[in-house]
């Protein structure tokens, strides 16, 4: 691959890329900012991994779960002297912890993230932000009334310099005219957690329960749903959806298979949303398709896909002979960067700590949360009732 040339005839690397993203500038305040991580179960460890790796940022001083043996699992995540907590109104009582991070089943985000709020508390949010559109509007209200205070809603996509440079290609017109994605998060398991209790299935199991989750949707597909809203700037009009328990007739409320197709009436696009816990020969898919060329990314990589006329154009091949002046992967895609990111979680943590520092709003903050929050709610009530959804204007943030 002629990396060279590829960045100059496409310009990608612009000087507006990373404006207003110092992410990657490492000009920060020196300052360490302590705090709770409220919801030790996977999510909560993985991310209490990435603090623990920046001793310079952050320092882990209270972790809290209403599972002891979470808090047990957690131990080698969190510094010696770091408090495990039961009830994590107590974390919020603490005036030393500047800032929590919560990681809980999705119906307790509103009622955790409200009292940190009011507790004066800097806030990053796990998505999706919130269990139903009329929490994510009392949330945004209350978050609009504490200015002070750095709310963070957890989509890393927003951070990562690969789907930042997609953003770009796609706000520069580099795709030309889209009017297709193609989204998949599949796997091939029952999605089910080890329940050493029968009695605490549903404190394990959340995922599978409608009281507590936005099943696949919430879980998955609002990656891809955020950024979607974020690289385009926009919002579904429409939303439609199925789906069902078809794989694992276990017990489980929440669809082990569904599909929702969002309608964007401003940007004459449709975007397919899909997700399976029966295949997983997809796996993770982001499909982006253009008049100009197409882009299909996984998490940490992307390969950009020009239509013909386009290599004519960025002259990849000569218009009379057909010699190739770029090397090409043999699929005909081309690398959008040079080397994978890191994982999200590293960018987006990289931005809570600038955000408080330098008291700016991070890119994930609670007006796209909230905007994210709504167009999941309305997928899943798509997907449940059957019955096609329509943006309100009360849902415009």
């Amino acid at each position: 691959m002629l990396r060279r040339s590829f960045v100059k005839k496409s310009a990608l690397l612009s000087s507006s890329l990373f404006v207003g993203n110092e992410v990657f500038a490492g000009l920060y305040a020196d300052q360490i900012i302590k705090v709770a991580m409220i919801g030790c179960g996977d999510r909560g460890k993985g991310v209490l991994s990435v603090i623990k790796s920046m001793p310079t940022k952050y320092k882990t001083v209270a972790y809290c779960d209403v599972l002891d043996f979470r808090l047990k699992e957690a131990e080698k995540h969190v510094p010696a002297d770091a408090r495990p907590i039961k009830d994590y109104r107590k974390t919020l009582d603490d005036k030393t912890i500047d800032a929590v991070f919560i990681a809980t089943p999705l119906s307790e985000h509103f009622k955790i993230a409200k009292d940190a709020v009011l507790a004066g508390k800097h806030v990053y949010l796990e998505k999706t932000m919130t269990y139903n559109i009329s929490e994510a509007l009392a949330l945004k209200k209350l978050v609009s009334q504490h200015s002070g205070q750095i709310f963070q809603v957890g989509y890393q996509y927003r951070y990562s310099p690969l789907y930042f440079k997609v953003k770009d290609m796609i706000q520069s017109g580099y795709l030309g005219k889209v009017s297709q994605i193609d989204c998949r998060w599949d796997r091939n398991g029952n999605w089910r957690r080890h329940v050493p209790s029968p009695e605490l299935e549903r404190k394990i199991n959340w995922r599978m329960y409608k009281e507590y989750s936005g099943g696949l949707a919430a879980e998955l597909l609002s990656h891809q749903i955020d950024f979607i809203n974020w690289a385009f700037e926009t919002q579904p009009n429409e939303i439609m959806g199925s789906g069902g328990i078809d794989i694992f007739n276990d017990g489980r409320e929440t669809y082990d298979n569904i599909q929702a197709i969002l309608r964007y009436n401003d940007k004459g696009m449709i975007g397919n949303f899909g997700a399976t816990c029966g295949n997983a020969h997809d796996g993770y898919l982001f499909k982006i398709k253009g008049t100009k060329g197409s882009v299909s990314l996984l998490t940490n990589t992307g390969i950009f896909y020009p239509e013909a006329s386009t290599k004519k154009e960025l002259g990849i091949v000569d218009g009379v002979t057909g010699a190739t002046k770029i090397v090409v992967n043999t699929d005909g895609g081309i690398p959008i960067l040079d080397q994978p990111t890191k994982d999200g979680t590293n960018y987006a943590l990289e931005e809570f700590y600038k955000s408080i520092t330098k008291k700016i709003l991070p890119v994930s903050n609670i007006n796209t949360g909230t905007q994210a929050a709504i167009c999941v709610a309305m997928c899943n009530e798509a997907i449940y009732s059957g019955t096609k959804q329509v943006w309100k204007e009360e849902y415009s943030v």
